[in-house]
C-alpha cells in the first residue's frame, strides 16, 4: 500500500514547483518494428510503472504502434528540454504529458504540434476544459488525467465532514490546519476568489488579487503547517497532530482505505482540480502515430481503466463511463470543480511570489 501511496505523490512533484530536474530515463516498454513506434513522456516512478504494465501494451496490440517510455525530469526540466531539442529538430519524446503551465509556456514559442481534429473521432468525449488551444483557437494539447485536491480532516478530531472551504478561516480551527506551500500549487488564491468572491473571474485584476490575498491572510491564525514534503503532512493529518487541510483526494482515499481516520471532503463549492496534457513536440516526426496514441487515450474505457488503476480522474465526460458510483467517488466529484488560473502562473509568477511570501507565508 505505500508504494500506491506515493505514487501520486511522484507524478505531482513533476508537474508543481519547479523542483530540480533529474536526468533523463528512456526505457523501452514494447520493441517493435521502429517505422511504427512512438516515445511517449511521462511522469517517472509508479506512474511510469502503471502506464508500462497497463496501458501501453494494450495500446500496440491494438495498433501495432510501439511504445517507448521516458522518464519525465522534474519541474520545467523536460519543457526546457524539449524546447532546446526542438530547436535543433530533434523530439526527445513525440508525445508528453505537460503541466498546465508549461503547456501555456509551450505555446509561445510554438513548441505544441497543432492536433488535427479530423484525426481525433474520440475528441467529442473530453469535458472542454480538458481541450487546451492556442489563442487563435488550434488544439495545443488534450487532457490526459487529472486529479483533485480537496478539504481532509481526521475522523477522530472531526466526528463531521465539513461542507465548505469557509471552515479553513473558522476561528475554532486555530492552529489546526496544513495547507500547501506554494502559491502555485496550493491554488488557495482559486480557493478564496470562489468561495469569498463569486469565482475566480476575480482574479482578473492586479486589485481582485490584492483581495483575495488579503482575505487569505485572515486564515493565517488557523495554520499549523505550510508544506512542501507532503509525507510530513500525510503523517501528521493520520495521527491527528494537523487534523485539518488541503490534499490530494485520491491518496487520502486510499490511506482511508488502509484503516487511517482520514476523510476527503468535496466542499460546495469543489475541489480543486490539477491536470496533465498530452501534447506533440513540433519537432516530431511522427504525427500520424501522435494521433493514433492520443485519440486511444480518449477513450472512455481507457479514462475508466487510469481511473481504476492509476487513480487519476478522468478527463471524459461522466455519462461515458462505465465506472460505478464508488469507483468514480473515489477519483471525482460532479461538484463542478475549481479550476486553477493557470494563466497568471505564466504572467504574474514573480508579482504572486513576492506577494504570497509578503502577506502569506512570511
Amino acid at each position: 500500500m505505500q508504494k500506491i501511496l506515493n505514487a501520486p505523490l511522484r507524478r505531482r512533484a513533476v508537474l508543481g514547483a519547479g523542483l530540480a530536474g533529474a536526468s533523463m530515463l528512456a526505457m523501452p516498454a514494447v520493441l517493435r518494428a521502429q517505422d511504427k513506434s512512438l516515445k511517449v513522456g511521462v511522469y517517472g516512478g509508479y506512474f511510469k510503472d502503471s502506464f508500462d504494465k497497463n496501458i501501453f501494451p494494450d495500446f500496440t496490440k491494438a495498433t501495432g504502434i510501439a511504445v517507448e517510455s521516458v522518464a519525465e525530469p522534474t519541474g520545467e526540466a523536460w519543457l526546457v528540454q524539449l524546447e532546446q531539442a526542438a530547436k535543433a529538430g530533434q523530439a526527445p519524446a513525440d508525445v508528453s504529458m505537460m503541466s498546465q503551465v508549461a503547456m501555456l509556456k509551450g505555446q509561445t514559442t510554438d513548441l505544441w504540434a497543432p492536433l488535427d481534429t479530423a484525426k481525433l473521432p474520440n475528441l467529442p468525449n473530453l469535458i472542454d476544459h480538458f481541450v487546451n488551444k492556442y489563442p487563435d483557437g488550434r488544439i495545443a494539447g488534450i487532457g490526459a488525467v487529472a486529479w483533485y485536491i480537496t478539504l481532509v480532516t481526521n475522523t477522530d478530531v472531526f466526528k463531521e465532514p465539513p461542507t465548505s472551504w469557509t471552515a479553513l478561516w473558522d476561528p475554532a480551527n486555530a492552529d489546526k490546519l496544513g495547507l500547501l506551500a506554494l502559491v502555485s500549487n496550493s491554488f488557495l488564491l482559486e480557493v478564496t476568489a470562489t468561495t469569498y468572491f463569486g469565482g475566480t473571474k476575480a482574479l482578473d485584476t492586479e486589485e481582485g488579487q490584492l483581495k483575495a490575498f488579503e482575505k487569505l491572510a485572515e486564515l493565517r491564525p488557523n495554520v499549523r503547517l505550510w508544506y512542501r514534503d507532503e509525507a510530513q503532512f500525510e503523517q501528521a493529518l493520520k495521527s491527528g497532530e494537523i487534523p485539518m487541510g488541503q490534499y490530494y483526494h485520491d491518496v487520502t482515499g486510499l490511506a482511508a482505505a488502509d484503516g487511517n481516520p482520514v476523510r476527503s471532503t468535496f466542499p460546495k463549492e469543489g475541489g480543486i482540480q490539477d491536470s496533465g496534457c498530452w501534447a506533440l513536440s513540433r519537432a516530431s516526426a511522427k504525427t500520424e502515430e501522435a494521433h493514433t496514441f492520443i485519440n486511444y487515450m480518449s477513450q472512455p474505457s481507457i479514462q475508466a481503466l487510469l481511473s481504476r488503476k492509476v487513480g487519476t480522474s478522468p478527463t471524459v465526460k461522466r455519462e461515458l463511463l462505465d465506472l460505478t458510483a464508488e469507483e468514480f467517488a473515489a477519483v471525482s466529484s460532479d461538484i463542478p470543480p475549481i479550476i486553477p488560473r493557470y494563466d497568471l502562473y505564466q504572467t504574474k509568477s514573480d508579482w504572486l511570489n513576492q506577494k504570497w511570501t509578503e502577506m502569506i507565508v512570511g
